[in-house]
């Protein structure tokens, strides 16, 4: 059976993109490997194993262009109103919290938050599908 082990995304600003996810998502770096023309870090937290892979292109300091194809990546909390209150203290800058319900049904509670390079974030309340 296959598992899902990591997403990468291609940052411009190492220190600056692992503070991001250090703060927002408590995620440290588990492997820094550095080759001669880009940098792969691995970073993750003490309760998953899935893993966000930061690609540094040594050299580049133009954003990237992020299309219109990706869409985000998402991280369950326990404690969501907490959470947003923490990344606005933070200065992460976190979009209000929705509440998004089917036929009457609470489907999920969620904010958005976008890292230093444009990536779109979700953070959804522990809930139902999301665990």
């Amino acid at each position: 059976m296959a598992k899902c082990i990591h997403a990468m995304l291609r940052v411009i600003d190492e220190t600056r993109s692992v503070a991001f996810y250090r703060t927002a998502f408590a995620l440290d770096i588990a492997e820094r490997l550095e080759f001669d023309d880009f940098i792969l870090l691995y970073l993750r937290n003490n309760d998953a194993d899935f893993e966000v892979e930061l690609t540094v292109n040594k050299g580049r300091v133009e954003p990237y262009d992020l299309g219109d194809g990706y869409g985000h990546l998402a991280f369950c909390v326990d404690d969501l109103d907490g959470e947003h209150a923490r990344f606005v203290a933070a200065g992460l800058a976190p979009r209000k919290i929705v509440e998004f319900n089917r036929d009457g049904v609470l489907l999920a509670r969620f904010f958005f938050v976008q890292d230093p390079d444009g990536y779109q974030i979700e953070v959804l309340q522990r809930h139902g599908r999301y665990r």
